[in-house]
């Protein structure tokens, strides 16, 4: 059988072996390892004919990730139709305890919160641009420094200049 392979795919060009299809219509193809006419070899090669052939209206998750290791050759053989449920119902099992754990933490957060064992985040002041030459520096301030009680109104006055 390989020797007729051989001949077909000398007359007629490659020979591709279709593998399979995916929930999303997407087509895979193997081609083996083969020699041309002079006798130089040819790797195999495994391709997807997508089912979307625009490259502008590709979406991210086109491509499963099962075939998507298989056309890498990450794998060696192609995904069967029970292990691509499997892992669908496993992805979605995960999304739902995600989702579970997320609404916990909000959950802890709020009565954190509310019992005051977390303290809200500061808010940096900043004055002036990082990019000008006082920024950071120590500024002495000119008003008036008291506390409490020792504040006497009109007493402060201005430091003499140098």
């Amino acid at each position: 059988m390989s020797r007729l392979a051989s001949l077909l795919r000398r007359t007629f060009g490659v020979m591709k072996e279709h593998v399979g299809t995916d929930h999303l219509g997407n087509n895979y193809y193997y081609i083996p390892e083969q020699k041309t006419w002079t006798g130089r070899g040819v790797r195999a090669r495994r391709f997807v004919e997508a089912s979307n052939r625009n490259e502008f209206e590709y979406l991210e998750g086109s491509i499963p990730s099962e075939w998507d290791a298989w056309i890498r050759g990450r794998r060696k053989d192609p995904p069967t139709i029970e292990e691509l449920l499997n892992n669908a119902r496993y992805r979605e099992q995960i999304k739902i305890k995600a989702q579970e754990a997320e609404e916990k933490d909000r959950e802890l957060q709020a009565k954190e919160s509310a019992e005051g064992l977390v303290a809200r985040p500061m808010q940096a002041q900043v004055k002036g641009h990082a990019a000008a030459t006082q920024f950071g520096q120590v500024k002495i301030s000119e008003d008036p420094v008291s506390t409490a009680n020792t504040f006497q109104p009109g007493s402060w006055a201005p430091p003499p200049k140098k």
